[in-house]
C-alpha cells in the first residue's frame, strides 16, 4: 500500500507526494543499485520517485515501477531536462519518456538554469536563455505527455528573469534545502507565486572525508530525536514537509527507507529551534560539492545563478 503521508496541490491542480525517493546515486549512472533500491521503496509505500536524464538510470527506474504490477496511475514520475539539450527541449523530454517506458511524466523539471553545448556552458544571455527554454518546455503541455512543469536550482533572480516573460508559472522549483540552507527568501517568494519547493538532499550528503552527514550529529536535531524516539532524519524531513515544502531524500538502506515515511508532528518550540540551526557560527551552508573553489558552480558563478553565497558554498 501506498504510505500514509500529506500531498500539496500544485498551481495547475495536481497533487505531489510530501515524501519521494531521490534517484541520484551518488554517481552518473547505477543503474541496477536504482532499480533495487526503487523495487524496494515501492514495496514500503513510496510513489513518487526522481530521476533526470543526467542520472543515467531512467530505464532502471522505470523498469521497477512497471514491473511492480501497480498501475502507473498511482506513482508520481519526476525527471529533468539536462543542460546539453536546452537547444532540444522536445527530443530531450521523447528520450526521457522512452527510457522510463512509463505512458507519461508527471513532473518535467529544467534541471539547471545553464544551457551547454559541445564547447562547455553558455552565458546567461546567450542562446539558448533560460527564457528560450521555458518557453519550449511549454510547449510540451500541449503534447499531453506531461501533466506539470517546473524547474530546478532555480532562485529569485533567475526565477524574475524568467516570471517577465512565462505563460505557464512553474510549479515546482526543486533545489537544495536542509535547516543549514532554508532557502527562506526564496520560500517566501515561491509562496507568493504559487511555486512548491522541493527539497533535494534534505538530508544533506558528507563531504569529501566525512562519513555523515552534519545533522546526524546536531545538537538540536539529536535533542529532538532523542525526546521524540524517533531518528534525526524523521526530525529533518518532518520539519521540511511541516514548513510547507515536499522532500525527497535517498536510501538504500531498508530501515532508513522505512522510517523516512513516519513522519511526526513537530511542536512550535521544536520548530524554532530547527529554523535556527543555520544561524549558529559556520552554519549557513550548503552541504554540496559540486561547488568550485573559484565560486562557479557548472560554469556559472554564483552572481549569474543569484545565489548569495561565497567559494566554498558558505551564505554571503
Amino acid at each position: 500500500m501506498a504510505a500514509d503521508i500529506p500531498h500539496f496541490t500544485l498551481n495547475d491542480g495536481t497533487r505531489i507526494p510530501s515524501v519521494g525517493m531521490g534517484c541520484w546515486m551518488g554517481i552518473p549512472g547505477g543503474g541496477e543499485s536504482a532499480e533495487i533500491m526503487c523495487k524496494k521503496a515501492i514495496k514500503y509505500g513510496y510513489r513518487h520517485f526522481d530521476t533526470a536524464f543526467g542520472y543515467f538510470n531512467e530505464e532502471h527506474v522505470g523498469k521497477a515501477i512497471r514491473e511492480s504490477g501497480i498501475p502507473r496511475s498511482e506513482f508520481y514520475i519526476t525527471t529533468k531536462l539536462t543542460n546539453s539539450d536546452h537547444h532540444r527541449v522536445r527530443e530531450g523530454f521523447e528520450t526521457s519518456l522512452k527510457n522510463l517506458d512509463c505512458d507519461y511524466i508527471d513532473l518535467y523539471l529544467m534541471h539547471w538554469p545553464q544551457a551547454t553545448t559541445e564547447k562547455g556552458p553558455i552565458r546567461p544571455d546567450e542562446s539558448p536563455t533560460i527564457i528560450d527554454t521555458w518557453r519550449n518546455m511549454e510547449k510540451l503541455l500541449e503534447t499531453g505527455k506531461v501533466k506539470t512543469i517546473g524547474v530546478s536550482n532555480f532562485s529569485i533572480k533567475t526565477l524574475e528573469q524568467l516570471r517577465l516573460h512565462w505563460s505557464v508559472v512553474p510549479a515546482v522549483n526543486q533545489v537544495e534545502m536542509h535547516p543549514c540552507l532554508p532557502c527562506e527568501d526564496l520560500k517566501a517568494y515561491c509562496d507568493e507565486k504559487g511555486i512548491l519547493l522541493v527539497a533535494y538532499s534534505p538530508l544533506g550528503r558528507p563531504l569529501p572525508g566525512q562519513s555523515q552527514t552534519v545533522f546526524a550529529t546536531e545538537p538540536t536535531i539529536t535533542r529532538i530525536a532523542e525526546k521524540l524516539e524517533v531518528t534525526w532524519a524523521q526530525v529533518v524531513l518532518s520539519w521540511g514537509v511541516q514548513r510547507g515544502t515536499s522532500v525527497i531524500p535517498k536510501s538504500e538502506n531498508d530501515d532508513r527507507m522505512k522510517a523516512n515515511l513516519r513522519l511526526i508532528k513537530l511542536s512550535v518550540d521544536d520548530m524554532s529551534a530547527l529554523n535556527n540551526i543555520h544561524k549558529s557560527p559556520g552554519m549557513h551552508k550548503s552541504l554540496l560539492a559540486y561547488h568550485r573553489p573559484d565560486g562557479t558552480v557548472l560554469g556559472w558563478t554564483y552572481e549569474e545563478l543569484g545565489w548569495n553565497l561565497k567559494p566554498g558554498g558558505i551564505v554571503g
